[in-house]
This record gives structure tokens, sequence and C-alpha cells, in this order.
């Protein structure tokens, strides 16, 4: 993208992964985004339009630039510079993917000013890379449920169209590095404990897939994986599942590494659940989130539009 005039909106959105027992290979998109308004020009910079995001870099070594000259390096491109125009509702290292939704915005925009012609499966391949795992990365990448594993030889992810649950969202106000949370994680597990944890793991997918809700939010209670060990890390977590399940949710889960909490309901129901919620806990921001089910996307933006308003 050479100082042709042309520019770019990348929109990444959210996500939420582990839903319960599907550690690091079931993640959800979800209907809060990070969008990046690219611009043609002769040094990098940075522009944020959240408050929240202000204590990042704001030239060439800010996350999504790094990522996107590393990908285009990857591909023997140099990209040209850009004037980045950053926005995100996504909460910062609360659970909701925030890290995932840059690292793919990065991905787009190598693809898009180094017409890399990458795929979709490229650039899940890529984003997993950089994570790890699938789950988070591969359902901002594709939208929906997606589930999927990652290895050295190669990433494998299924993605389905979601229209019929809503996600209520319960956010504390204080942040849980992913780090931290990792750290609580056991090294192993015995292979008994493994084996039931795996039969939950299949049982919630097959559960949910085939709209039996009240088993799906049996077994995202009965993870072995991960939510025993992080429980001690989010002491809410105990009284917003039975709040929730007392407010007609089905199923509720730590959302990714935490603190947030996810609530899972059908679409008709997930109002008056996020209402009870609220009123349960006001300490908390509750949010009715619809799944996004078309995924990362980048569009062409017209010659005659405006750059976006900011405050020097």
């Amino acid at each position: 993208m050479k100082n042709d005039g042309k520019m770019f909106r990348i929109k990444v959105p959210a996500s939420t992964a582990n839903l319960g027992p599907g550690f690091d290979s079931i993640g959800l998109a979800l209907g809060l985004y990070l969008q990046v308004d690219v611009y043609p020009a002769d040094y990098w910079e940075i522009i944020h339009l959240s408050k929240e995001l202000e204590i990042f870099p704001t030239d060439e070594s800010h996350f999504i630039c790094r990522i996107a000259n590393e990908v285009a390096s990857e591909f023997g491109k140099k990209l040209d510079p850009c004037r980045l125009f950053i926005s995100s509702e996504i909460p910062l290292t609360r659970g909701l993917g925030s890290s995932a939704s840059a690292i793919v915005a990065g991905i787009e925009l190598a693809d898009a000013v180094g017409r890399l012609n990458l795929t979709r499966e490229d650039k899940v391949r890529i984003s997993s890379k950089y994570e790890g795992h699938p789950d988070n990365a591969g359902a901002s990448v594709c939208g929906g449920m997606v589930v999927g594993m990652h290895e050295d030889e190669g990433t494998d992810l299924v993605s389905f169209h979601l229209d019929y649950i809503r996600v209520i969202a319960v956010i504390p106000e204080y942040e849980l590095p992913t780090e931290d949370s990792r750290n609580v994680l056991p090294e192993e597990l015995s292979f008994a404990r493994a084996v039931k944890a795996s039969a939950i793991s299949n049982t919630f997918l097959a559960a949910f897939l085939s709209r039996n809700y009240e088993l799906a939010g049996q077994m995202m209670k009965k993870d072995l994986f991960h939510q025993p060990f992080r429980r001690k890390l989010v002491p809410h977590m105990d009284r917003i599942e039975q709040a929730a399940r007392d407010a007609g949710a089905f199923g509720t889960a730590l959302s990714g590494a935490g603190p947030t909490v996810i609530c899972l309901s059908e679409k008709d129901k997930a109002s008056s659940a996020a209402l009870s919620l609220a009123q349960e806990f006001p300490q908390y921001t509750v949010a009715v989130l619809e799944i996004d089910n078309t995924g990362s996307v980048v569009e062409a933006l017209g010659s005659g539009s405006s750059l976006p308003e900011y405050k020097q």
C-alpha cells in the first residue's frame, strides 16, 4: 500500500475461550470489536481513539505493528508505513481475547498492506502460532463457534454458525493477567482424570450442538481441566453460577483466563437474565453479547473518507 490514497478498515471481534471443559480448543466470537482504520503515511504513527489504549506505544513498536511487520517479513515483504487509528470495545486482560484480536488485526494489516493474499486458513494458522492455541484467535478470524487444535505440524479448525445463543458477560473492574491464571494450572493430570475431563468436554460439545442446553450447562460446570484450579483467583464465580442459573441461563464458565465470567442463554431469555444479574452484581459490568458469525473483515474506505476525529 504505497501512498496511493487507499485506506482500509480492519474490524476484529472479541472472543471467549474454553466454555468450561473445552480448554484451549473451543471458542466463541463475540460482538465487541477492535477497529483499526489504516491510512498511508510517511512513517508509522498510532493514534488511539479509546482511552484504555493510551498506555500503548504510538510508533512501530506497537504490538499490532510488530505483528504486521513480522508476518510480512515471513513472506519476504516490507510494509510501507501507515497511520493507524485504533479503537476498541474489548476490555483489556479480562478474558475476552483482547490480545488475540490484536494479533489478528496485525495479520490482517500485513495481508492488506503487503498484498499477501492470505487465506482464512493461513490467518488461523499464523495467529495460532502466536497464541499457542486456536480458540481465541480462531474465533476472531472465523466467527461463530470454533473447535480446533494447534501443533507444530499444523492447525485444524472447524467453525459453526450460531444464531440462537446469547452470551451474558459479567465483567469485574479488576484485571487478571493470563500469565497469572496460567501459573495456577498443574503441569500434568493423571490418566484417569484426563480421560474423565475429555469425556466431559466431548459430551458438552455434543450436547451444545444438538441444543440439549440442560446437559451442556451441566458439563460446563463439571470441567476438570482448568476451572477447579482458577476458582481461587475468581472468588465471585460460584455466586455468579448460582445467580445465572436462577435467572434462566443454562451454563456458566470462566471466560478464557478470567476474571470475566460468561453465562450462556437462549436468546429469548438473555435480556431478563442479564437484568437479574446486573441487579445481583451492581459492582460489575453486565452485558448481553451476540455471537459474531462473520469474523475479522477488511473493508476498503472510499477516497472521500475523512480522518477519524481525535484530540492531540
